[in-house]
């Protein structure tokens, strides 16, 4: 036994020489987990949406790490496929792929049009699972890899106003315990963080809500909201070597907030 844990150290949380996917990663809490992964030591390949990029490109570049941008539609086969070629061609790997892109509509449920329910689950669902489809027949034949999809407090919670977001985000939960069960044997670990409240620009005009803001706030027992400085370690250590027994959970980052 003391031979065995003799063997842990520090470098099992090290990314050096890991290639990563982050999907959305320009901006928000997506810029958040690339620049924790490259201060881990791995390199990017991160698609957006639009290229607003150049202060996430400075930010991982000053890491000493390579990044490639990707502009894209992820809920576009073609796209989702560019993605993953423009990996594999600059760096010949894809260890880590963190599904992050999404997108929400707010509306009263007995209002909510087709189209938003088929936007926001076509962003938020459909591509987080074809792209993890994609990526895991790579990794299935490197015989390993870490995906990391982003659920929320919806993937426990109902909410109100979001109905196709709440669909969306618990669908999320559930393919990353069915694609966990389905890859383990390739070593392949397959889990989900799901931030509590984030400062982000999305959630600007809530925090401004003076009522709003003080309702939520009570209930997180760490009694602030969180910076995307709080969720950076948390990715880090789902994407490392430390958590290789780690598979099929959905780690809450939330300040207490659920079992308030």
């Amino acid at each position: 036994m003391s031979n065995a844990l003799e063997q842990f150290s520090m470098n099992f949380f090290s990314l050096k020489g890991r290639v990563a996917i982050v999907t959305g990663g320009s901006t928000g809490l997506g810029q958040a987990y690339a620049v924790a992964l490259a201060k881990a030591g791995a390199d990017l390949v991160i698609s957006a949406y639009s290229s607003s990029w150049d202060e996430t490109k400075e930010l991982i570049e000053r890491e000493g790490r390579k990044v490639v941008f990707v502009q894209g539609n992820l809920t576009n086969e073609a796209d989702r496929k560019k993605l993953v070629e423009t990996a594999m061609k600059e760096f010949g790997r894809i260890d880590i792929l963190v599904n992050n892109a999404g997108t929400i509509r707010r509306a009263p449920l007995l209002e909510y049009k087709e189209e938003d329910w088929t936007s926001v689950m076509d962003i938020n669902l459909n591509s987080v699972y074809f792209l993890s489809q994609d990526v895991a027949r790579i990794m299935v034949k490197q015989k390993s890899g870490k995906i990391v999809n982003v659920a929320s407090m919806l993937a426990f919670q109902g909410g109100k106003f979001v109905p196709p977001y709440t669909a969306s985000k618990h669908g999320v939960a559930g393919i990353t315990k069915a694609f966990a069960n389905e890859l383990a044997c390739h070593n392949i670990q397959v889990n989900a963080i799901a931030p509590g409240y984030i400062k982000t620009a999305n959630t600007e005009a809530i925090r401004a809500d003076e009522a709003r803001n003080k309702e939520i706030q009570d209930r997180i027992p760490a009694d602030r909201w969180a910076e995307p400085f709080d969720l950076m370690g948390a990715m880090v250590f789902l994407c490392s070597r430390a958590s290789d027994y780690v598979n099929g959970h959905i780690l809450a980052v939330d300040g207490g907030w659920l079992v308030r």
